[in-house]
């Protein structure tokens, strides 16, 4: 146990401890105690704490410079550069302007709960809330680890709460909608993209990192390798983040006719630009050979869809149209869940709880009809 006492200190009391090794001997003293009591309980704290090996040095650096000058530079040879892109960007629009200020070693899991308030005040979407929160539980964990500070405030913080299934929405095109859609561009140079996205629910940068040697048109499958990613418009290829995400994904019969004719004509392409042409590899290009990029790609969708008549949906809704037509025609949720990549069926089943009730319908009529056929079968057998 490390040596320590109280002593007199104006009108109140404070205490001195030893916090240095044997060969190395440091004291702290700490004042401002109303109490010989008091002090005596602070000193004890502090000497529990030194005993268990978690007494952190104080140090005057704000939480802005831990998460700025120490802790991205440290991890970003760790994440992904999507993933870092992400903490950057927490860390600097939500974090360090509100209390970026505040000593590391004073943040409280209240001043947490106070920063999540005035984000979701100033209208920030609780689960952009809650991935800030993650981003502060994460840092001050490192901060932790390395000697930083004492505690992890976020841990005693209170971000928004998950929303539960069916807390939200996914906006989507109905089956009609979307044919039309498809109609409208069945002249357009990149149609088979559209055509792609629609027919596998594949994410943006999985569609535009998509090569030709991912494809197996002879099998009628099509595999997940990589994503062309956009970091601040940066051009990042990344392999899929988890083993669902590398995934194989079956072709019908219509799209694999699409993309034959879509690399007949990217060859056409090929001979026309001659030495000009670059060789990419991949699926969907410009004509020139590059690779589309990824906002591009979202851009030139906004712009198609403006013009369609059709009610307004994002690319990345293409996404959820396909996973909600294909449970509304019966396709099993576990193969939904594969095809889109998705962590696990109960997260398919979340985001898509508005195709569940028409599932539910269509049950209950097969039991019905089923047991209606049981008691025919019966009555016949007893007639």
């Amino acid at each position: 146990m490390a040596q320590g006492s109280v002593f007199r200190s104006g009108s109140g009391w404070g205490y001195v401890v030893d916090v240095g090794g044997s060969g190395d001997r440091k004291q702290r003293r700490r004042k401002g105690y109303r109490t010989k009591r008091a002090a005596l309980a602070a000193l004890a704290e502090m000497q529990t704490s030194l005993q268990r090996g978690d007494y952190v040095e104080p140090i005057r650096m704000t939480l802005a410079e831990f998460l700025v000058d120490e802790w991205l530079p440290a991890v970003a040879s760790t994440v992904r550069a999507s993933t870092l892109a992400s903490y950057r960007l927490h860390v600097e629009r939500y974090i360090v302007p509100r209390v970026g200020g505040r000593r590391l070693q004073e943040i409280t899991g209240a001043v947490l709960n106070g920063l999540y308030a005035e984000l979701l005040a100033g209208g920030l979407a609780p689960g952009t809330v809650r991935k800030t929160h993650t981003v502060l539980r994460r840092a001050l964990r490192d901060a932790v680890r390395w000697g930083r500070t004492r505690l992890n405030a976020a841990v005693n913080a209170d971000p928004p709460k998950q929303p539960g299934a069916g807390s939200w929405t996914v906006t989507t095109w109905t089956a009609a909608e979307l044919s039309a859609f498809l109609e409208q561009r069945s002249e357009d140079r990149l149609y088979a993209l559209w055509h792609v996205l629609a027919s596998t629910g594949m994410r943006r940068g999985e569609v535009a990192g998509l090569r030709w040697t991912d494809v197996d048109l002879d099998v009628a499958r099509l595999s997940i390798r990589q994503a062309r990613l956009s970091i601040g418009y940066e051009i990042e290829v990344e392999e899929p983040k988890s083993a669902r995400s590398r995934r194989s994904i079956a072709l019908d019969a219509e799209t694999v006719q699409v993309l034959r004719a879509w690399r007949a004509a990217q060859l056409r392409e090929r001979l026309e630009w001659g030495p000009a042409w670059t060789d990419s590899g991949l699926v969907f290009t410009r004509e020139d050979g590059v690779g589309l990029h990824p906002d591009r790609i979202s851009k030139l969708f906004d712009s198609l869809v403006a013009r369609s008549g059709l009610p307004r949906i994002r690319l990345h809704d293409l996404r959820h149209t396909h996973a909600t037509l294909a449970l509304q025609v019966g396709v099993h949720p576990k193969v939904v869940s594969e095809r889109l990549g998705h962590s696990s069926i109960s997260l398919t089943l979340d985001t898509y709880s508005h195709a569940v009730p028409a599932l539910q319908a269509e049950a209950a009529e097969s039991v019905a009809n089923l047991l209606q056929q049981a008691r025919a079968f019966s009555e016949r057998e007893h007639s």
